[in-house]
């Protein structure tokens, strides 16, 4: 008896430092998971925080291109100049600088068409003189091909006479068409006129018909 319980009371014993040892081990928190979180979430708000400034720089960039465009636009077109020194101090705004390049834009675009038109002008102008430049060439080589052909046979009369009609068709044109009350319009007229009277096709008619009624009055 004494033996058995002996035994009983160490086997007592071993039962309940189990039972505590098992009690203690699940009260002792998971080192392993907890190493793991600690591991894992700085690596998180690390590539949020990577994200949030990849983000940040694009915007700056973009900010910075907008920014250096408006510099620009500014810099290229004069009306963005400003001639008021009590604002000088103050920023044009976006809003202005754009409707300052579109007025500028326009106003080069009408430039563009008034030179086109000027350059076709000058165009039709070189060819009217190309035309005379044959027409006195053609007269130039007659007079050296017979230099003595028709020497002192004109009167001074008769070249008057020519030259009288030749002035007087002019003059009706011009006396038609162009208005003298003011240098306003005597300046819008008088080009028209030369433009619409002066070319060398009606130059050359008018000489042809004048030379044709001296003819007829001489013979």
């Amino acid at each position: 008896p004494a033996l058995f319980m002996e035994n009983a009371r160490k086997g007592n014993i071993v039962s309940r430092a189990n039972s505590i040892g098992s009690t203690s081990a699940s009260s002792v928190p998971n080192t392993d998971d907890e190493d793991s979180d600690y591991h894992q979430e700085p690596c998180k708000v690390s590539y949020k925080d990577q994200r949030r400034r990849a983000h940040t720089q694009a915007e700056q960039k973009r900010r910075d291109a907008i920014k250096k465009g408006y510099n620009d636009l500014q810099a290229i077109v004069p009306t963005c100049e400003q001639q008021d020194f009590s604002i000088s101090s103050q920023k044009l705004s976006k809003a202005i600088v754009l409707q300052k390049t579109i007025d500028y834009i326009q106003f080069l675009h009408k430039e563009k068409k008034k030179q086109e038109e000027e350059v076709s002008t000058l165009r039709k102008d070189v060819m009217a003189l190309k035309i005379m430049k044959v027409n006195y060439e053609q007269i130039v080589k007659a007079h050296q091909d017979n230099p003595n052909e028709g020497k002192n046979q004109i009167s001074d009369e008769v070249k008057f006479n020519v030259f009288q009609g030749i002035m007087d068709s002019l003059f009706q044109s011009f006396n038609a068409s162009v208005s003298v009350t003011s240098f306003q319009e005597l300046s819008a007229c008088v080009f028209s006129w030369i433009e619409e009277h002066c070319k060398p096709q009606t130059l050359q008619d008018v000489v042809i018909r004048v030379l044709h009624k001296v003819k007829s009055q001489l013979y």
